[in-house]
């Protein structure tokens, strides 16, 4: 993608992460998300492209949100476009760190439409790349990663989602020894944090949303790690209850439509399929890969984690000053960025 496009990019996730600032630690995640979503969309449609939400925040029928199939921008370059207006609604609501907003895009046709279901993920670092196989045990997986890390298994360091779904396997792990870390939420960061140069993991691990699965896997393929994915239906994670077993119906139909492929092992050129990839993330609270929003008065300033198919790694801080006697309603003046 030229570079012009890639900094507009760069204006979507900005504008959203702004947005939602306003609603933080309020206790209303919905008012957050909502901010980011309107946000969003309205940066997307100035932008020169053809795009179609690839993956959204649901159906048609459920808008406002930013839909799965939504047409956005002013007509241009045919792209897909993968977002998750907060990463960490939660986090927002309740003023914690980690709170990002994110967006990938691909040429069209080159991204998985997931239905919005539960996905396995396996991530691994560059250097592990070509050794997993989600088919196999995870144990066995772990001890291929680390003959390529040429590290013993006690050394290897594994995140994961501190969910109760995932207590029984990490709890084995532990008894192997593993080093593992334990994220309240926000698998994208984790992903990310397992590939970046400076990353402090080797693995991913866990159980989360097929978006941002689908999502993580831009990012991790342009860094040159490995991602598997696997789609899991609500009963199969969470039990077979009543209510769970009526979800299951929803997410099979969900899979027809997009035609998606219940239990197959996704590989990560199936998740993404070109190398054409662009994946931006800003801060909306502090975290592991970026700072979030800092506002006086006069100025509010967010920084970006930008990141193209070439495996380049930028981090874009931004200032804008506000004009005088601004309110939450005011958009803000561009004042000055450095990358």
């Amino acid at each position: 993608m030229d570079e012009q496009l890639t900094y507009s990019f760069v204006k979507v996730t900005e504008a959203a992460a702004i947005a939602s600032y306003d609603h933080l630690g309020q206790g209303h995640k919905n008012k957050a998300d909502l901010a980011a979503v309107d946000a969003m969309r309205y940066e997307l449609n100035q932008m020169n492209i053809d795009g179609r939400i690839v993956i959204g925040e649901g159906e048609i029928d459920e808008a406002p949100m930013l839909y799965i199939g939504e047409l956005l921008g002013q007509g241009g370059t045919a792209l897909d476009i993968a977002v998750d207006p907060i990463d960490g609604t939660r986090m927002v609501a309740t003023g914690q760190d980690n709170a990002i907003t994110v967006l990938a895009a691909t040429p069209k046709d080159q991204m998985l439409a997931a239905p919005d279901m539960y996905m396995e993920k396996l991530v691994v670092s560059p250097q592990a790349k070509g050794v997993i196989d989600l088919e196999r045990p995870l144990i066995t997986n772990l001890r291929d990663i680390a003959r390529a890390l040429f590290k013993p298994i006690n050394q290897l360091r594994i995140v994961t989602l501190a969910k109760p779904r995932h207590q029984k396997m990490i709890n084995e792990l532990r008894d192997h020894g593993v080093q593992i870390f334990e994220y309240p939420d926000g698998d994208v960061i984790a992903s990310l944090q397992t590939c970046l140069p400076y990353g402090p993991f080797d693995v991913m691990y866990c159980i989360g949303g097929a978006p941002e699965g689908v999502i993580s896997a831009a990012a991790v393929k342009a860094l040159g790690g490995e991602m598997q994915g696997r789609l899991l239906l609500r009963s199969q994670v969470k039990g077979k209850n009543e209510q769970n077993l009526s979800h299951d119906s929803i997410e099979l139909e969900q899979c027809k439509k997009y035609g998606a492929q219940l239990g197959k092992v996704y590989s990560m050129n199936e998740l993404i399929c070109s190398q054409d990839i662009l994946f931006c993330a800003t801060g909306i609270t502090d975290g592991h890969i970026n700072t979030g929003i800092k506002k006086t008065d006069r100025t509010i300033s967010c920084e970006s984690l930008l990141i193209d198919g070439c495996g380049n790694v930028r981090l874009i801080r931004n200032t804008k000053l506000l004009p005088p006697n601004a309110n939450r309603s005011v958009k803000p003046v561009h004042l000055k960025s450095t990358a």
